[in-house]
């Protein structure tokens, strides 16, 4: 009996054992932000040193970045960014090919009430841990006029600093100067037309550049500096706040996020293909990014009565928001 015992303890502990990994959560899949401090999630970026990390920050005053694992949703690195003013409406952020962080001090809830805003820039951090880094700070001005936006984009190739607009009489795309300086303003100049949005990503390889608003998201191909096309519908989950969107680190999806406590983050896989479909991406048996709880209306296929309610929603928020601000 006790040398039966012994084989099946060990039999057990070898299934253990085995049973192991394949219990281990996945990186770049769905996940939720679970730290409490994280409550306006504004921006989302892959990282590049460490893999399924995304970094992320408050629509705050505050200097701080926040790097979140996707394998458990916590945070694994806090950042305080020195050598810069107290931020006023931080709404993106991204990796560049250098390895730097980019923020984007970029938002004006008062459609043009400040002159010029802000990007910070830091090198990314080879350890995951709490600690403070020391930011460039640059001017940023638009050569028609003050600009509300919350999408910030670096080109992953050639290093340029690209910004989405969204303000009332129609969004922009305006490029930065091919290097930005710090020892002047940046003017950043209009170069294609763009729906309302509040954040965009390139794709890793630097071909395509995905936009997002509350309720829709659009891949299009990108050439010489520019849009490509007429851009193609994504399976964009509904969010009520939605507020983020980058690539997985290779290509093969996109993470979209929203603002709130215990927000969550969304998974949707792209199509291999070298045009996007005008359909939700993705094949069965399992919809992209969606887990066994999320239903059709979650991933986009919703109704006129969940528009009007997610616009309701957006208008209370972007009314908070202004108040808070004045």
């Amino acid at each position: 009996m006790r040398s039966l015992l012994r084989v099946s303890g060990a039999a057990a502990l070898v299934l253990l054992t085995a049973a192991g990994p394949a219990v281990a959560a996945e990186a770049d899949q769905d996940f939720t932000i679970k730290d409490p401090r994280i409550t306006e999630s504004s921006g989302l970026a892959a990282s590049r040193a460490h893999p399924g990390v995304y970094w992320t920050h408050n629509d705050q005053d505050s200097p701080l970045i926040y790097g979140i694992d996707s394998r458990t949703g916590e945070t694994v690195a806090t950042l305080t960014m020195k050598g810069v003013g107290t931020p006023r409406d931080m709404e993106a952020i991204a990796v560049g090919p250098d390895g730097d962080i980019y923020v984007g001090d970029i938002g004006d809830n008062k459609d043009g009430s400040w002159d010029h805003v802000w990007i910070y820039r830091f090198p990314e951090p080879k350890q995951l841990k709490d600690q403070t880094v020391t930011a460039k700070q640059y001017d940023v001005k638009y050569a028609d006029g003050p600009r509300n936006a919350e999408a910030l984009m670096v080109h992953p190739k050639t290093g340029r600093v690209y910004i989405a607009s969204k303000n009332q009489d129609g969004g922009g795309l305006y490029a930065g100067p091919e290097r930005l300086s710090s020892g002047g303003t940046n003017v950043f100049r209009r170069v294609d037309d763009v729906p309302w949005v509040t954040d965009g990503s390139f794709s890793p390889d630097g071909e395509r550049l995905t936009l997002r608003g509350y309720f829709t998201a659009k891949e299009y191909g990108w050439k010489g500096g520019r849009l490509g096309d007429e851009g193609a519908s994504l399976g964009a989950p509904f969010q009520g706040q939605a507020e983020s969107v980058t690539y997985t680190e290779d290509g093969k999806a996109l993470m979209f996020g929203s603002e709130g406590a215990n927000s969550k983050v969304v998974r949707v896989d792209r199509l291999p293909a070298s045009r996007p479909s005008t359909s939700a991406p993705g094949s069965p048996p399992k919809t992209p990014g969606a887990d066994a709880s999320t239903t059709a209306e979650d991933r986009g296929n919703f109704t006129v009565g969940v528009i009007v309610l997610g616009v309701a929603t957006a208008l209370v928020i972007g009314g908070k928001r202004l108040l808070r601000r004045r």
